[in-house]
């Protein structure tokens, strides 16, 4: 038994098995959450800079780089230094040069956008080879008419100002929705990550549709023919990972070569994952967490076949993003794993960022939260080219935030 479980049961379990043979029926989606209470007041963050010790001994100022953005969701960098952010809620991308918030939006993004509180424009990321192919891909919850939608995924060639000859290149499954995140692999082949939106405890481990599974894509959006479901009985041949609940961070780690995610549990038992290729994650009848009722959410802990995470948190802290450290501006981070997280135990106002360590044998050693005294969403982390670390505040007066190094 891995050492993260044995960890769990012993400090959450030793008088809570008998609950744990809960009715399938209490299983929900993130849309059943339940309502945010409303006894505090939150505070806008001021101008900054922000300086802070850190457990590791690095100084660390943080800067507001832009502000009054409409739900950021993701950021990405061109060749020429300028940032690409996408707003949720306004389907535009706006572009950021030499830290300047540039006024008109980037022309190009994909039209019809459903929009609400997990829905609207969301992921955004640029071709690995842009030079030669000067691609920008967007992901975005669509409109098929009347009250269909599916996720989707669009691309557009950079023209040094703004995106042309946008069009789909996938189209998922009619039902599926919510945030949508978007990776290139190491291999070259864009990764999709889809959510589960029903309470139903099959489909996710029904590896005949699309919903809680990682997908592997070509760059143009078709199925390549080294997946490793291809031509087998049961599978789509898009699916990469299956058992997944919402996939809502993907990353590379580029030291491995790895696929990492974080996946966000109902009332706790958040994750991070290695993504192994044909891999399956357990949920729903594996996780860490509870029912948002209160009661635990599966019967199990563990189950033959699927994989444990590596990292886990209860209560959870609604992980929205990973990205491993490995610039020169924080050398005692070096391989360090940062996780983006919006709120602890469904309480608003208690977003932070996740700081993990490992040892030589990726195991976590240690672990430290950062920048709670904002009180922000922080929906994305990314390094920047700069070496430094950026993040996106998911809120109506959304931030882009550096963090660099104070010096001495």
């Amino acid at each position: 038994m891995g050492w993260v479980i044995k960890r769990f049961i012993y400090s959450y379990l030793a008088a809570s098995m008998l609950l744990a043979a809960l009715p399938q029926a209490t299983l929900f989606a993130a849309e059943n959450a339940p309502a945010r209470p409303d006894g505090l007041n939150i505070d806008p963050v001021g101008k900054g800079p922000f300086y802070y010790d850190t457990a590791e001994g690095t100084d660390i100022r943080v800067r507001v780089v832009a502000r009054g953005l409409n739900h950021p969701w993701s950021i990405t960098w061109l060749p020429d230094g300028s940032a690409l952010v996408t707003e949720k809620d306004s389907g535009a991308i706006r572009r950021i040069v030499n830290d300047q918030l540039q006024e008109a939006p980037v022309l190009g993004t994909p039209q019809g956008a459903i929009v609400s509180r997990y829905k609207g424009l969301l992921d955004i990321a640029t071709h690995p080879d842009f030079a030669n192919e000067p691609y920008v891909y967007m992901s975005y919850n669509k409109s098929l008419g009347g009250d269909k939608e599916a996720i989707a995924v669009a691309r557009g060639r950079w023209d040094g100002n703004n995106i042309q000859n946008t069009q789909d290149i996938f189209v998922g499954e009619e039902g599926t929705t919510n945030g949508v995140r978007l990776l290139f692999g190491a291999d070259g082949m864009l990764y999709v990550g889809v959510y589960v939106t029903t309470d139903n405890p099959e489909p996710n481990f029904h590896t005949g549709i699309q919903k809680g599974k990682l997908l592997r894509l070509t760059p143009e959006g078709k199925v390549p023919t080294d997946n490793p479901f291809v031509g087998k009985e049961g599978f789509l041949p898009e699916i990469y990972s299956y058992g997944h609940r919402t996939p809502t961070g993907l990353t590379l780690n580029k030291t491995t070569g790895e696929i990492w995610e974080t996946e966000m549990g109902p009332n706790g038992g958040d994750e991070v994952n290695r993504v192994e290729r044909g891999g399956n994650y357990g949920w729903p009848l594996v996780s860490l967490g509870r029912a948002y009722s209160g009661g635990w959410q599966s019967e199990r802990f563990q189950m033959e076949g699927t994989r444990d995470p590596i990292a886990f948190w209860m209560p959870g802290v609604s992980p929205s993003s990973l990205a491993f450290y490995d610039g020169d501006e924080f050398p005692r981070w070096k391989g360090d794993l940062f996780v983006s997280a919006m709120q602890a135990g469904q309480i608003p106002g208690t977003g932070s960022l996740q700081r993990i360590k490992f040892n030589e044998d990726g195991q976590e050693i240690r672990r430290e939260s950062l920048l709670t005294d904002l009180r922000q969403r922080i929906r994305d982390v990314k390094m920047g080219p700069d070496g430094r670390l950026y993040l996106l505040t998911d809120e109506d007066d959304g931030l882009v935030l550096r963090i660099e190094s104070a010096g001495d």
